[in-house]
């Protein structure tokens, strides 16, 4: 009887579960920003393919658009739940349309009317897949209606993270992707099709938090755009973030009364600055993104440079919002790539 060749008889080697992983992370993250580089690529405003047309929306699964519901259409259709939030320009009502659960905001304080509007506008002109979704307003009565997200904003991520539901997701490839998300909503609105907009309602971490939500599949969208003026270079024109002294490291040194305790601050005084701001508060809030999860702390070593950067006293010093979110993509990519190779970390 003819022997096999001892070649035919060879059983292929188990797989590592932990090289699938890395493997499946990979393949993950490939995706994930292959599918965000289309966006970045384009020169068209980065709108979602599975957006409307400019005044129309669609909801959850369903293939119709529809048109921005109206005032009449509002006050006819929508029907109010209960309070879920509430700032100092507006009120947040949990409501629903159609068998679905959306937003109905208020506007509460007359005097900031102005915040509002601009806001609405903002809402309107910026829908894109970095941007919660517009449903319908009513600007005589000061209402805007939008999709609602269960997890509500930022600030209650961590939380989030620790509901046995989530636990999966509490991870540091998932924590940086958030980063991420973060960063290219920075990087859109800096790159704006009206221009280079400044993200003002930013002077600490909670309010910074606050004006973002988490999406149920772990994506971050922008909700709040009342504080939203626009940087134009050619036409010498800086912004400043309110008219009142802001104070803390959180806020940009630019951003900080320059004439000492000495001098009573007066905003007439107060320099402009530029969209640079946005770039120092990176780190901070990627910081509260990473948390303190396995892995974190290598993720902070490989960012430590371009955050360095970032906190460069000198703003014209510090990256552009676009640098910055390529180094967090090629981040990404590495570590993911070093979890497939045992032992690499211990080489660090």
């Amino acid at each position: 009887m003819e022997k096999k060749p001892p070649s035919a008889r060879t059983e292929a080697s188990p797989v590592s579960p932990a090289l699938l992983l890395a493997a499946v992370l990979l393949l993950n993250a490939v995706l994930y920003l292959g599918l965000n580089g289309l966006y970045t690529s384009s020169g068209r405003a980065e709108t979602d393919s599975g957006l409307c047309p400019f005044g129309y929306f669609r909801l959850g699964a369903g293939k119709n658009c529809s048109p921005w519901l109206s005032c009449e259409a509002i006050g006819r259709e929508v029907r109010r739940l209960k309070c879920v939030g509430e700032g100092a320009v507006k009120k947040a009502f949990l409501s629903e349309w159609k068998e679905n659960k959306v937003v109905i905001s208020q506007l509460t304080n007359s005097e900031l009317k102005e915040d509002f509007l601009h806001g609405l506008k903002m809402l309107k002109a910026l829908q894109s897949k970095y941007v919660v979704r517009l449903l319908g307003y009513c600007e005589q009565q000061f209402t805007i209606l939008t999709e609602y997200h269960p997890l509500g904003s930022l600030r209650g991520l961590n939380e989030t993270l620790h509901i046995p539901k989530y636990k999966g997701m509490n991870t540091w490839h998932r924590r940086l992707m958030l980063a991420i998300d973060y960063v290219s909503i920075i990087r859109y609105l800096h790159s704006s099709p009206l221009g280079t907009l400044v993200m003002c309602d930013s002077n600490d971490l909670e309010k910074v938090l606050s004006q973002y939500l988490l999406t149920s599949d772990f994506h971050v969208l922008v909700n709040d755009l009342d504080a939203l003026p626009l940087v134009n270079r050619s036409a010498g024109k800086l912004v400043k973030c309110g008219h009142r002294e802001l104070r803390g490291d959180f806020v940009a040194p630019e951003q900080r009364w320059p004439y000492g305790e000495e001098v009573p601050f007066e905003d007439d005084l107060m320099p402009p600055y530029d969209e640079k701001t946005d770039i120092w508060k990176i780190p901070d809030v990627t910081n509260f993104f990473l948390g303190h999860v396995e892995g974190s702390d290598i993720v902070r070593l490989h960012l430590f440079d371009i955050h360095a950067a970032c906190k460069k006293t000198d703003p014209a010093e510090r990256p552009s919002a676009q640098q910055v979110l390529d180094t967090y993509r090629k981040v990404l990519i590495l570590l993911i790539r070093e979890a497939a190779v045992p032992g690499t970390r211990e080489m660090l």
